[in-house]
């Protein structure tokens, strides 16, 4: 039986897949090899890259697309060996050599490398020993190298700028096209270089770069056939709801989608059961596990969020601010990162629902851990969450902590408010019901809703977050007009807008309060509270 696959590249008898080469315009691709093109694929972590080369290489080597030998190799062992240039090289041509002989039978790279390696050094060992390999076979070759981007300062730049050296010797005498592929585009390298004590381009570095493409998220109808797959293999059916649950959760992000799938098909014990359909509850529980349990791919972009030039980006987006202190730079990182997509006009936003859940959640974790409010004080007899008392106890804490808690936020001071509301909110809301977060950057607000379940049936109601910038009376109104937008959206029962006054002029007795604003006609109730 096939699964979901969440680790490593697609193997098509193990696992449900998109094939690979679909997700790529693949007559552009084949005319850039054919063209003798030196260029750049490139995608967040788990997107799909490394299936994508593992299929154009058994492409090439079948003949189907011309006479050509292709080898793919992964250069990824040569981080350990950091800016250690000569072990650096030593170990990128034992990994080509090694595919050359398990993937066509060649060893005649293996052959060469060790003795070039001795007599021109590691700043010319790749450059000779592969003009050597090209002409010892009159087939073009097509060199794959894969996670290029976890190459490390002078060996990175080494292999960039050898195999830029080599360029006009192709295709007789040194590789007739060369695909890098990494979580970035070349472009965007600044590599630290030891030996010069500065900072190198990558485009510089490696200038022969003809064109760099982007493996994207799959559409809607990607994310279908590969859950369909799991249909026609088991008989279990998703639901329509549990399919737009899939996307609107994931945006196609595909480790998302197979861990969704996974988790809720296979690692859920109801869910293993075959006569039953998979529902948009088991999406929003299998979500909910892969949050706590933080596997590595989510892990590792969490732990991104520490770097100053994701921060830059992150910050403003959380706190809904529209003051930025970015270069083009940091969000083209980010980007390449998948921690956000870029609207039509170039703003950035956070990618999708889950990555929205993950960022606040990573960041407040060890703040809502120490907070020390729990659910079952704002629950009533009947199981209905206390939503005006719960707000009420968080402007009591904040006016009496604040200070001191927003500052655990380490760099996100700016954000912080929001922060700790959404640590005090997610430690009560645990176990009863669970909060959605949107974000708008340039908003000036960040817009929660609480789904609390009672009675069998769902309760929303919504949280607008707003900072004060300008006169309060304005801030409030246009505060007010957004939270019942956003209610008549989610169908919530009752709105709070909370208003963040960081004005540090002006006292606790100014800052807080609480008004009650009467339901529009046919509307619900708002209640304002300042902080």
């Amino acid at each position: 039986m096939r699964f979901f696959n969440t680790e490593g590249p697609v193997r098509p008898d193990d696992h449900y897949h998109v094939p690979p080469l679909d997700r790529v315009n693949l007559d552009a691709l084949l005319g850039l090899v054919r063209d003798k093109r030196y260029f750049v694929l490139h995608a967040p972590r788990q997107t799909g890259k490394t299936s994508a080369l593992l299929a154009l290489r058994d492409l090439l080597n079948s003949g189907a697309a011309g006479d050509f030998r292709c080898v793919y190799a992964d250069v990824e062992a040569a981080q350990a060996m950091r800016e250690n240039v000569a072990e650096g090289m030593r170990a990128v041509l034992s990994e080509v050599a090694l595919e050359a002989s398990v993937t066509l039978g060649d060893d005649t790279l293996e052959e060469i490398w060790p003795g070039v390696l001795e007599r021109a050094g590691p700043g010319q060992a790749l450059r000779q020993a592969l003009l050597r390999w090209c002409m010892a076979d009159p087939r073009p070759l097509v060199l794959l190298i894969d996670e290029i981007d976890t190459l490390v300062g002078d060996t990175l730049l080494s292999v960039l700028r050898q195999l830029r050296a080599g360029y006009p010797h192709r295709p007789e005498r040194f590789p007739h096209s060369i695909v890098l592929c990494g979580v970035r585009d070349v472009r965007d390298y600044r590599v630290y270089s030891t030996a010069r004590d500065a900072l190198v381009l990558g485009g510089s570095a490696f200038n022969i770069k003809s064109k760099s493409l982007r493996l994207g998220d799959f559409t809607p109808e990607e994310m279908r056939t590969l859950l369909a797959q799991h249909t026609d293999e088991t008989g279990q059916t998703f639901t329509e709801r549990a399919l737009q649950a899939v996307w609107s959760r994931s945006a196609g992000q595909p480790w998302l989608v197979n861990a969704l799938g996974r988790e809720a098909c296979f690692e859920n014990e109801t869910g293993r059961d075959r006569t039953r359909a998979i529902t948009a509850e088991d999406i929003l529980d299998a979500q909910e596990r892969l949050i706590l349990r933080r596997d590595t791919h989510i892990d590792d972009l969490a732990n991104k969020l520490r770097e100053d030039r994701v921060r830059r980006v992150v910050e403003p987006i959380l706190a809904g601010t529209s003051e930025s202190a970015w270069s083009t730079e940091d969000v083209a990182y980010i980007h390449d990162l998948g921690l956000v997509a870029l609207d039509a006009d170039g703003t950035p936003r956070i990618a999708n629902p889950i990555y929205a859940e993950v960022v606040p959640r990573h960041l407040n974790h060890a703040v809502q851990m120490g907070l020390p409010h729990r659910m079952a004080w704002f629950v009533d007899a009947q199981g209905g969450l206390d939503v005006p008392g719960l707000i009420e106890a968080f402007q009591t804490f904040f006016r009496e902590h604040s200070e001191h808690w927003v500052q655990r936020f380490d760099q996100y001071h700016e954000a912080g408010p929001q922060l700790l509301l959404q640590a005090y909110l997610q430690r009560v809301v645990n176990g009863g019901g669970r909060i959605e977060r949107e974000y708008a950057l340039g908003s000036g607000r960040v817009d929660l809703l609480i789904l609390w379940s009672q009675g069998g049936r769902t309760r929303r109601f919504v949280i607008e977050c707003k900072v004060l910038h300008k006169d309060p009376e304005r801030t409030i109104d246009e505060g007010l007009a957004q939270t019942r937008g956003y209610i008549d959206r989610c169908g919530a029962e009752s709105g709070h807008l909370i208003v963040f006054d960081r004005a540090p002029d002006r006292t606790w007795e100014e800052k807080i309060f609480r008004r009650d604003t009467p339901a529009g006609a046919g509307g619900a109730p708002v209640t304002v509270w300042g902080m």
